[in-house]
């Protein structure tokens, strides 16, 4: 994943200097651990999850309250909501228009 991080902040080029990293783990339902890295910078921000074997990169996006991060696009895929200390990993399927909760978080 620190590979994955440092391309994209490689690729941030001038802003590099502004360019802000934050890596944390949540602490999650079934006992799963999830190592989060967020970056934010001038022109994006983004958050690459490491869950279960996988890793995902969300952009963020517009949110009423918190932090929301997803795949930008109309489809299918996953969300990252953070407010406050809490966070959820929902699966948005596009097609119902439905989001569903996979998993509940907190920092650990």
């Amino acid at each position: 994943m620190r590979r994955a991080v440092l391309a994209l902040a490689l690729m941030a080029g001038p802003a590099l200097a502004e360019t802000q990293v934050q890596n944390l783990t949540y602490a999650c339902d079934r006992d799963v651990a999830v190592p989060v890295v967020y970056v934010n910078a001038p022109d994006t921000s983004l958050v690459v999850l490491h869950v279960e074997g996988r890793q995902i990169l969300l952009y963020n996006e517009p949110a009423a309250s918190g932090a929301r991060y997803a795949w930008p696009s109309d489809g299918s895929g996953y969300v990252w909501w953070t407010k406050g200390e809490a966070a959820t990993l929902l699966w948005k399927d596009g097609e119902a228009g439905t989001e569903t909760p996979l998993l509940t978080c907190s920092p650990g």
